[in-house]
């Protein structure tokens, strides 16, 4: 079994096994499809994948078109690209039609690492997370990936999937039992509440690990759909633990940080530190080098965890 793999190599493997049961499903791509792996269908399926060039805007309207039509479109590129390129044609297009639209795109967050900048989507999740109708996840490993792309294809209304460029440790089974909207505990603990989402999910349990070393029992959640959030975990384990961190490989503002933040001040307010980007773009370089700089490791995790708990009343 494989210790690591990026996402978006789940992502291309089910959409062939996907596009062999349904044969309304149809890809499109924007002139990368060995980066994000869509290049499997297009040998499998060439009649039901289009590639529409360097032409985000142009991808999302046909994708619009495409599902007014009852096909099941999954447009594909780079997160940075899906998102932020085309948002104006995601929202009044795709969202306000709540038309069936898979937006799945790879390189999210710092994981393309030495691409730099124009490649490293940080601010995605906290552009789209304000549009109606729209649902937002981001996979924790290969395997919870294969089964995301499984249920975005099955729910009705549209989907964005935000996949990583570089590998990921893997902590689920093959038959891990995914559903849209609900959090997965990966561990009990009665002292802090880590959330966690995407990649992020592994550096937050080995903070726990070293935590529990320090008597510091952490609770640790992951979080795979920003929206809709699973707002029950978080307040039944905030009511327990009494603060929370959240840990994100996106900016803080927008992002899951800003999510739960928003639930417990509505619901039971706690101290909550956020772990991810603070109001800066990152640089190039490898991708655990760029998680240290920018205070994203698990040294990081761990001190916001201490701190959160010194802030309770």
């Amino acid at each position: 079994m494989k210790e690591s793999a990026p996402t978006r190599d789940a992502y291309g493997d089910e959409l062939v096994a996907l596009g062999g049961q349904n044969p309304s499903i149809v890809v499109l791509e924007a002139d990368i499809s060995k980066s994000t792996k869509t290049c499997y269908f297009a040998s499998k399926f060439p009649d039901r994948f289009f590639n529409v060039g360097v032409a985000e805007q142009n991808e999302a309207v046909i994708a619009a078109g495409l599902a007014s039509c009852g096909l099941i479109p999954f447009m594909s590129t780079y997160a940075v690209f899906g998102s932020m390129r085309c948002a104006e044609q995601i929202r009044t297009f795709i969202c306000y039609t709540n038309l069936n639209v898979k937006i799945a795109v790879s390189h999210g967050g710092l994981t393309p690492g030495s691409d730099g900048v124009t490649h490293q989507a940080t601010e995605d999740i906290g552009v789209l997370r304000s549009f109606p109708n729209l649902t937002i996840i981001m996979p924790t490993d290969f395997n919870m990936a294969k089964a995301a792309v499984r249920k975005a294809a099955s729910h009705i209304g549209p989907v964005y999937l935000r996949f990583t460029r570089d590998g990921v440790p893997i902590i689920y089974k093959e038959d891990i039992d995914f559903k849209i909207g609900k959090s997965i505990k990966l561990k009990e603990g009665k002292d802090i509440t880590i959330i966690s989402l995407g990649d992020m999910a592994h550096s937050s349990l080995k903070a726990a690990e070293i935590l529990e070393s320090d008597g510091i029992s952490a609770e640790v959640i992951d979080m795979p759909t920003i929206k809709p959030i699973d707002e029950e975990a978080i307040i039944l384990s905030a009511r327990k633990t009494k603060a929370v961190v959240t840990v994100e490989d996106h900016q803080i503002i927008g992002g899951l940080g800003s999510a739960v933040s928003e639930v417990l001040s509505e619901n039971y307010p706690v101290p909550v530190k956020r772990i991810g980007l603070i109001n800066t773009f990152a640089q190039s370089g490898e991708y655990e080098m760029l998680l240290k700089k920018y205070g994203m490791g698990i040294d990081d995790v761990i001190n916001a965890a201490k701190s959160a708990i010194k802030m309770k009343r």
